[in-house]
């Protein structure tokens, strides 16, 4: 009789494990914690004992035995049915349902060769500066590399002008990372207003950052800064944004991609986004 009654007990309802609020109150004395190391430590010891007793009344929930309820089984009958005779296929390349911007854009490659050339045409800018004032073409590069080497703020004019090997070691890479990073920033900026590219990367950006260079100088550096052309390192500027968005814009585009389910983004074979085998071989 026991047994027939534990069965029909089971048949109504299920196991499940009981609930407890102290995880909550072991996230809050944890928060509680981190946020004493910038305000008071009253408010990390209060966290702490949070911690503590959230910690010790979870154990206590699952050890040595968890902890458990019965809960009521509520029958539903689900019937899954379909009045259609074929899986239907969603269209991956075709009609977009809505706009998509933009439609196309440039490949990484583009944004590569757009910042390398940039790059070259901001160098021979700045060796023509170096030329043209007498300094020598070296000077540019040592006023890029100025900011890690503090002891070059009470360097001479002839001693900037010098080459020297390290400093040039340092310069080449710094300018190659930013030159790509702003190339590929290019290839994807430019897209957005396919009508004046130029106007967008030859003009309004290179003007844009000059001034927040500028001024963020001013305060983080005065010395050099007072040192900078700031005439031929905007010249400089705006022709690496010409040069760059020229490169990116003669780049042939490619249809973007988000409109496309994640799934077939993914390369997997899916259900309804895979053409049907007999489609293929009458094909």
């Amino acid at each position: 009789m026991d047994t027939e009654g534990s069965n029909s007990h089971a048949s109504q309802k299920i196991e499940l494990p009981a609930p407890t609020a102290w995880p909550v109150v072991l996230a809050f004395g944890l928060t509680l914690v981190c946020a004493g190391l910038v305000t008071s430590a009253a408010i990390s010891i209060l966290g702490a004992l949070l911690s503590i007793t959230g910690a010790v009344g979870w154990f206590r929930e699952v050890l040595p035995v968890e902890s458990r309820e019965w809960e009521p089984v509520v029958p539903e009958e689900i019937a899954i049915q379909t009045s259609r005779r074929t899986v239907e296929r969603v269209t991956v390349i075709g009609s977009i349902p809505r706009a998509w911007l933009p439609i196309e854009i440039y490949p990484i490659s583009a944004g590569i060769k757009g910042g390398l050339a940039g790059g070259a045409a901001m160098a021979l800018i700045a060796g023509l500066y170096g030329i043209a004032s007498g300094h020598g073409i070296w000077y540019a590069m040592n006023l890029l590399v100025a900011g890690f080497y503090p002891a070059m703020e009470a360097a001479t004019v002839t001693q900037i002008e010098s080459f020297n090997l390290l400093r040039f070691l340092v310069a080449v890479p710094i300018h190659l990372m930013i030159s790509l990073l702003v190339g590929l920033l290019y290839g994807t900026m430019l897209p957005m207003l396919p009508r004046h590219p130029i106007v967008l990367g030859g003009l309004i950006a290179p003007l844009l950052w000059s001034g927040l260079i500028y001024f963020g100088l001013a305060f983080i550096n005065p010395v050099m800064n007072g040192r900078i052309n700031w005439f031929w390192f905007v010249a400089s500027q705006v022709a690496f944004g010409i040069v760059a968005g020229l490169v990116v814009t003669v780049q042939e585009r490619i249809l973007t991609r988000r409109n496309v389910p994640f799934m077939a983004r993914l390369g997997i074979e899916t259900p309804g986004l895979s053409p049907e085998h007999g489609e293929e071989r009458g094909r």
